[in-house]
């Protein structure tokens, strides 16, 4: 990315230093940086285009969400997520989705419906033609959505942030047999719950579809591949 691709992005809103700070912090949880690998100013500047101040910044903001650790007088080093990082995320992600559906049922609104359904229908296109990387923007999207169907900026802060430190592990998982399909059909469920109103079983239903991702995840030994590309650093 360019400083004239940065610059322009500004123009929708937020700094330069934030713009820097969400591109590394992608590239951190996308594991296009190897566990230990240290993160250079210079270059990380000038491969953005950018000075090296809001890259300080940026991995400044990083070490606080643990995703960088500065070791004083030597430089600062990538950290990538783990197995166990993972299925912590998900258990967390399980307590406080069951919630954001709840809170969902009485606070949706009809156009974030109608584009929930929409989101439905792509899905399955998408499935009978086998592209992943669709299926896997629109499984973004109804959580996006979800998220801000509870109109609570706080739970869809974490919620956000939960779901964008698991990215890669996402993709693997619904690349996985029939999980896709499977997928799909727990989004709807899910709607059909916020739809009708009934927080219980919107509430059990959003918790069920990321355990079934955590149990996905073990028995494709997703985890136990990640694990390996980090010890082989």
């Amino acid at each position: 990315m360019t400083r004239r691709e940065l610059t322009g992005e500004m123009a929708d809103g937020g700094s330069l230093s934030t713009k820097v700070y969400h591109r590394i912090r992608e590239n951190i949880l996308l594991r296009k940086y190897k566990a230990g690998e240290e993160l250079r100013e210079t270059a990380i500047a000038k491969e953005l285009g950018v000075s090296r101040t809001p890259v300080r910044e940026a991995i400044r903001q990083l070490e606080l969400e643990g995703l960088v650790t500065v070791v004083p007088n030597k430089g600062a080093y990538a950290e990538v997520i783990t197995a166990q990082d993972v299925e912590d995320i998900y258990r967390m992600r399980a307590r406080l989705e069951g919630l954001c559906a709840r809170m969902a049922c009485s606070r949706i609104t009809k156009e974030q419906l109608d584009e929930m359904e929409e989101v439905l229908m792509l899905s399955k296109f998408h499935e009978k033609k086998g592209n992943l990387d669709q299926l896997v923007e629109l499984d973004n999207r109804f959580h996006e959505i979800l998220f801000q169907a509870c109109q609570s900026k706080m739970l869809m802060h974490q919620l956000t942030n939960l779901h964008q430190y698991v990215t890669s592990v996402r993709k693997a998982s619904l690349s996985m047999e029939k999980r896709a399909q499977k997928s799909t059909i727990e989004h709807e469920n899910i709607m059909k719950a916020i739809q009708e109103q009934d927080e219980d079983r919107a509430d059990e239903l959003a918790t069920r579809h990321i355990l079934n991702t955590i149990q996905n995840i073990r028995d494709s030994k997703i985890e136990e591949r990640l694990d390996e590309s980090t010890d082989s650093v």
